[in-house]
C-alpha cells in the first residue's frame, strides 16, 4: 500500500500515515491533506473509466456547467451526490464512468467576451467574425476551466482524461451529423414564426433564458370606431405600441354584448386601416372590456388566434425594437416605448383614449441583458417535436425511464404532451454554426461541409448561414456524443444507457426531455435509466440565493473560510444601487460577525448529503455544516484512540490465536452490519439523507459514544484472548466504517484508512479501490443486541440518578444492583466505568434507605448516598403522575373498539404490552414511594 503512496509522496516513511495520526494535534481540516490525496488519486488514474468485461457498468453524465461559470451551491450539492454514487459503485466492483465536461454556453460566453472588448472600446463587428471567435477561444483557454478546478476541491472523481467541451471537434462532428440527418428526415425546417427576441442581443432566446417578474404597469382602454360609423368598440391592452400591427379585434363567441358585431369591421386608430371583428374562445369576457386587439406578429397567443382565423401577421418592429417601415411615416425609427407614448398622446388628442388604469403584469426580461423580451416574427430554423415526444413518453410508460421522486414524471409528461416545435437557431457568432448554405437564388443546401453543399448546388457558389444553433441542441446530444457517436464505439456499447442523471427540476423541459428524444432517435436507447431530481439549495430562511438579495454562499468559502470584510466585498461588488449595497453589508455583518469558518470539504459534502431529502428544497444552515465538521473531528480523534491502543499490539491478525469476544464486541459487529444495510439502501434508493444519518448515528452514537468506552473496560480488565478480540473488533469495525463513509467524506476516510487498514490486515493502495462493505444479516447477533440494550438502559438509569441528585462528575458513588445476578456481574465493570461509580454491588434485594431507585424492566438500581428525602419524594410523585397518564392513554386506546378492530394485530399487541409495562413500573415506583412514607 505505502509503496504506491511513496511514489507520489516520497517524504512519507513506511509508518508515516500511522505515526502522523498518533502524533497529530486536535486538527483535521488541513487543506494539504485534501490536496495531497486528490493529487494521489488523480495521478494514479483511479478516476479512469472501467473496462472489465465481466463487471457491471455504471455511468453518470455530468450536466455540463457553462464554461463561463464558477461553482455555486447548487453545483456543489449535485456534484457531491454524483461523486458519492460514483465512489460507491466503484467500490462495489462496477466499471464506472463519470463523464465530465463543460458547455460552450453561447449567449453567456459571447457576452463575457464582448464586455471585455467593450472595455477597450472595440465591438465584435469591428473585429469581424473570425477574429472575434479567436478571442473567444483565447478566453476559453485562459479562463474557462475555473469550475473544473473548483470541482477538484470538492473531491469529485470523474474521468478527467475524457473531459469534453461541447465545441470540441468530436462533439461538433456529432452536432453536424444530427442536424443533417434530421433535415433529410424532414424533422428540421426553416420558417417564419414568433420567437422570444432579445432586442439588445438581437437574437432569439429560449424560454429558460427569459425571466418573467411582476411589475407595475397600466392597462389602457382604447376606442376603435366601427367602420359603419354606428359606434365604437372599447379595447383593453397593456401594449398600445403594438396597435400598429393589429389585424383584428376579438370577442368571446358567447358574449351577448358583442356577438351581433362579429363579422363587421373597425377602423384601426393611428394606422387608419380597416380590420375585422372576430369571435374566439381565447377572449376572457371578464378581462377589461371583453374586447381584445389581435396582433399576431407581436404576441404568442395572438399568433395562435391569427393562425386559426387566417389573419395577416404584420411585424411593426425592427430587430432592435424600433418602429419599422410598416408603421406610419412619422413613427418610423422611434423606440417602442417612445412610440407608445406618442400613440397614447395621439389617441388622447382624438378622444379615443378612454382610460389608463394601474395594473400588475408579468414582464418577460432576458436573463443576461434584462431587456424586455419582444415576441418577434423572424426567419428561424425549427425542429419538429411531436413524433419524438411520443417516443419519449412511451419509454416512461414502459418503465425504461423513471423519475425519482416519481412526481416529476407528471411534469415531464405535461410538457411533452403539449410540446411545440423547437426554435433551434440563434443570431450569435459563438456556437455551432448551422450547416446550411445558400446559392444566389436563396436555395438552401444542408450538408456536412461546404464541399458537399457545393456538390448539391451543382458547383454553384454558395454562402453559409450566419446563425448558430441553440446551446441546448448540442447539450441534448451529450449522453451519446461524449461516448463517441456517430462512431460505433466500445463506450457506446457498454455505457449507454447511462445509469442515472442527477439534475434540477428547472431543466426537465429544456434538457432532460430533449436528451431522451435525441438519444432514442439516434441510438434506439434511453440516455439514462433513472433521473434523480434534486431540490433547490436555498439559504437558512428558505429564500432563493441571489446576488440581488445578498445571500449567496460560495462553497469554496465554506471549505476554506473567509473573513467578514472579504465576504462583504464579495456580496456588494458590482451592485449598482448604493442603498441595496448598504443593506446587504449591514445584514452580512450582522449574520456573519466573525466571517465564515473553514469547514473543509468533507464537512460540506456530509452536510449536502444529509440535506438531500426527496421532494424538498434545501435550507442550507451553517450550524449543520459546523455539526458535521464536529463529526469529522470525532471520527479523527476516535481513530487516534484506536491507533494508540492497537499499534504494536496484537489485533487478532493471527487466526490461530484464541479470541474471546464479549457481547459488546458481538453487538458492535451486529450494529455495523445493520448500518451497512441502511447505508447501502440509502445509496440504492437515492436517499442520501438516510445514508448520511445511518453513518452519523453509527459512528457517533454507537462506535464512539458506547463501544470505545466499553472497549477501554475490556482492554483494562480482560484476559489476553479478550484483549485480542477487543483490539481486533476496534480496528476491523473502524476500517469497515471508513469504507462505509468514504463515498460521502473521501479525504478524511482515506487519511485514516491508510493507517488503520494494515492493523485490520487489509491490503490495498487506496480506500477508493477497497471493496464496499457487504450487508449480511446473518452476522447480526440478536442476543447481543438485547444484552446491549439492557446494559445501555442500566447505565442511562444510573446517569439519570446522578443527574437528579446533582452529583458532581468527580464524585464516584457506590451502586447497588438488584436483578439477574449472573448478568449483573458481567455488566458491573462497564457500569462502574461508564456510570462513574466507586463500586457496583450485585444484591438479591436493595438495602433499606431513602436513596433514589431507578427501575429498568425487572432490574432495580440504587445509588448508595445520603439523599434529600423531600426531593426524592417529589421525584417519585412526578414519575407516578407520568406513568398514570400513560396508563390512562393506553387504556383509552385499547377500549376504543374502532382502534382494536381496525389496527393491525401487531399494533394492538404492542399497545397491550406497553400498558402491561407501564402498570408493572407504576407498581414498583409506587412501592418506593410508600417506603418513603
Amino acid at each position: 500500500m505505502l509503496d504506491t503512496i511513496k511514489k507520489v509522496f516520497p517524504q512519507i516513511e513506511t509508518n508515516g500515515c500511522l505515526q502522523t495520526l498518533i502524533d497529530a494535534e486536535f486538527h483535521i481540516y488541513d487543506h494539504e491533506i485534501e490536496k495531497r490525496w486528490y493529487a494521489f488519486w488523480e495521478g494514479a488514474n483511479y478516476f479512469g473509466m472501467g473496462q472489465q468485461e465481466d463487471c457491471p457498468f455504471y455511468c453518470i453524465m455530468l450536466p455540463p456547467p457553462n464554461v463561463t461559470g464558477t461553482l455555486h451551491m447548487g453545483h456543489a450539492f449535485q456534484h457531491g451526490l454524483m461523486d458519492a454514487l460514483t465512489r460507491y459503485q466503484r467500490m462495489c466492483g462496477a466499471n464506472t464512468l463519470w463523464q465530465p465536461g463543460t458547455d460552450h454556453a453561447g449567449i453567456a460566453t459571447q457576452i463575457v467576451v464582448e464586455r471585455q472588448l467593450d472595455a477597450q472600446n472595440v465591438t465584435r463587428h469591428d473585429l469581424g467574425r473570425e477574429k472575434f471567435l479567436e478571442k473567444v477561444w483565447e478566453w476559453k483557454e485562459h479562463s474557462g476551466s475555473t469550475i473544473t478546478r473548483q470541482m477538484r476541491r470538492l473531491g469529485t472523481s470523474p474521468d478527467w482524461s475524457r473531459e469534453r467541451f461541447t465545441m470540441d471537434a468530436g462533439l461538433s462532428t456529432a452536432v453536424t451529423e444530427v442536424f443533417v440527418r434530421l433535415y433529410n428526415e424532414g424533422l428540421i425546417y426553416r420558417g417564419k414564426r414568433l420567437v422570444n427576441w432579445d432586442p439588445v442581443l438581437q437574437t432569439a432566446v429560449s424560454d429558460l433564458e427569459v425571466v418573467s417578474t411582476e411589475e407595475d404597469g397600466f392597462i389602457w382602454e382604447i376606442s376603435y370606431p366601427l367602420e359603419d360609423g354606428s359606434g365604437f368598440l372599447t379595447v383593453a391592452t397593456t401594449r398600445p405600441e403594438t396597435l400598429l400591427g393589429d389585424t383584428a379585434v376579438a370577442v368571446n363567441p358567447e358574449d351577448e354584448r358583442y356577438i351581433h358585431l362579429v363579422g363587421k369591421s373597425v377602423r384601426l386608430p393611428v394606422a387608419e386601416r380597416t380590420i375585422p371583428i372576430i369571435a374566439d374562445n381565447y377572449v376572457d369576457r371578464a378581462f377589461g372590456t371583453g374586447v381584445v386587439k389581435i396582433t399576431p406578429a407581436h404576441d404568442f397567443n395572438d399568433w395562435q388566434v391569427g393562425q386559426r382565423h387566417k389573419l395577416a401577421a404584420i411585424s411593426v418592429l425592427t430587430l432592435d425594437a424600433k418602429i419599422n417601415e410598416f408603421g406610419p411615416a412619422d413613427y418610423q425609427g422611434l423606440g417602442r416605448y417612445v412610440a407608445r407614448q406618442r400613440i397614447l398622446d395621439e389617441l388622447q388628442a382624438k378622444g379615443l383614449l378612454v382610460s389608463a388604469k394601474p395594473h400588475k403584469l408579468m414582464i418577460p426580461r432576458g436573463d443576461r441583458t434584462h431587456a424586455v423580451i419582444e415576441p418577434m416574427l423572424t426567419d428561424q430554423w425549427f425542429m419538429s417535436m411531436e413524433g419524438l415526444a411520443k417516443q419519449a413518453l412511451n419509454v416512461v410508460d414502459a418503465g425504461e425511464l423513471r423519475f425519482v421522486p416519481e412526481n416529476w414524471t407528471t411534469t415531464y409528461r405535461q410538457w411533452l404532451e403539449n410540446i411545440q416545435d423547437w426554435c433551434i437557431s440563434r443570431q450569435l457568432w459563438w456556437g455551432h454554426r448551422i450547416p446550411a448554405w445558400y446559392d444566389a437564388d436563396g436555395n438552401v443546401y444542408v450538408a456536412r461541409d461546404e464541399a458537399e453543399a457545393r456538390k448539391q448546388a451543382a458547383g454553384r457558389e454558395v454562402f453559409r448561414d450566419e446563425d448558430v444553433l441553440d446551446t441546448w441542441f448540442s447539450s441534448a446530444l451529450w449522453p451519446f456524443s461524449t461516448l463517441g457517436w456517430p462512431e460505433d464505439t466500445w463506450e457506446l456499447k457498454h455505457y449507454l444507457p447511462t445509469s442515472v442523471l442527477v439534475t434540477g427540476f428547472d431543466i426537465i423541459f429544456f434538457w432532460v426531455a430533449r436528451m431522451v428524444m435525441m438519444t432514442l432517435h439516434f441510438t434506439g436507447k434511453v440516455p439514462f435509466r433513472d433521473v434523480y431530481v434534486t431540490g433547490l439549495v436555498r439559504d437558512a430562511h428558505g429564500n432563493k440565493m441571489s446576488k440581488s438579495k445578498g445571500n449567496v454562499l460560495d462553497p469554496i468559502d465554506l471549505i476554506d473560510g473567509i473573513s467578514l470584510d472579504e465576504l462583504v466585498a464579495k456580496r456588494t461588488t458590482g451592485l449598482m444601487n448604493p442603498k441595496q449595497a448598504q443593506a446587504i453589508e449591514k445584514a452580512t455583518r450582522k449574520e456573519f460577525a466573525d466571517g465564515i469558518a473553514s469547514f473543509g470539504t468533507d464537512a460540506l459534502r456530509f452536510t449536502f448529503a444529509s440535506l438531500a431529502t426527496h421532494g424538498r428544497d434545501i435550507k442550507f444552515d451553517m450550524a449543520r455544516c459546523e455539526g458535521y465538521r464536529n463529526f469529522c473531528n470525532k471520527l479523527w480523534n476516535a481513530s487516534r484512540f484506536v491507533l494508540m491502543n492497537c499499534e504494536a499490539h496484537d489485533t487478532g491478525v493471527d487466526e490461530a490465536l484464541p479470541l474471546e469476544f464479549s457481547f459488546a464486541d458481538r453487538w458492535i459487529l451486529g450494529r455495523l452490519e445493520q448500518a451497512i444495510g441502511e447505508v447501502r439502501a440509502g445509496f440504492d434508493q437515492y436517499r442520501f439523507d438516510m445514508a448520511a444519518r445511518a453513518i452519523y448515528e453509527f459512528v457517533w452514537d454507537e462506535y464512539c459514544d458506547w463501544y470505545l468506552e466499553l472497549a477501554k473496560v475490556q482492554i483494562a480488565n480482560g484476559g489476553e484472548a479478550a484483549q485480542r478480540a477487543t483490539r481486533r473488533t476496534l480496528v476491523r469495525v473502524l476500517e469497515a466504517l471508513l469504507r462505509l463513509a468514504h463515498p460521502v467524506i473521501p479525504f478524511i476516510t482515506e487519511e485514516l484508512w491508510q493507517a488503520v487498514a494494515p492493523l485490520a490486515n487489509t491490503q490495498g493502495d487506496s480506500i477508493m479501490l477497497a471493496s464496499y462493505p457487504e450487508f449480511d444479516p446473518g452476522r447480526v447477533d440478536a442476543a447481543a443486541l438485547v444484552e446491549m440494550a439492557r446494559l445501555k438502559d442500566l447505565i442511562n438509569a444510573t446517569r439519570n440518578l446522578r443527574g437528579e441528585m446533582n452529583l458532581s462528575p468527580a464524585l464516584k458513588a457506590p451502586l447497588f444492583v438488584e436483578g439477574d445476578a449472573e448478568r449483573a456481574t458481567v455488566y458491573a465493570p462497564y457500569m462502574k466505568s461508564l456510570g462513574r461509580l466507586s463500586e457496583v454491588h450485585v444484591v438479591n434485594a436493595l438495602p433499606e434507605g431513602d436513596a433514589p431507585v431507578a427501575i429498568v424492566g425487572d432490574w432495580r438500581v440504587m445509588l448508595h448516598i445520603e439523599i434529600d428525602r423531600e426531593a426524592e419524594i417529589a421525584r417519585l410523585d412526578k414519575e407516578i403522575t407520568r406513568l398514570s397518564g400513560e396508563i390512562g392513554k393506553a387504556k383509552s386506546k385499547l377500549s376504543n373498539a374502532s382502534f382494536v378492530d381496525k389496527a393491525p394485530a401487531a399494533v394492538v399487541e404492542q399497545e397491550q404490552k406497553r400498558l402491561a409495562d407501564f402498570i408493572a413500573t407504576h407498581e414498583k415506583v409506587q412501592a418506593q414511594r410508600t417506603r418513603l412514607g
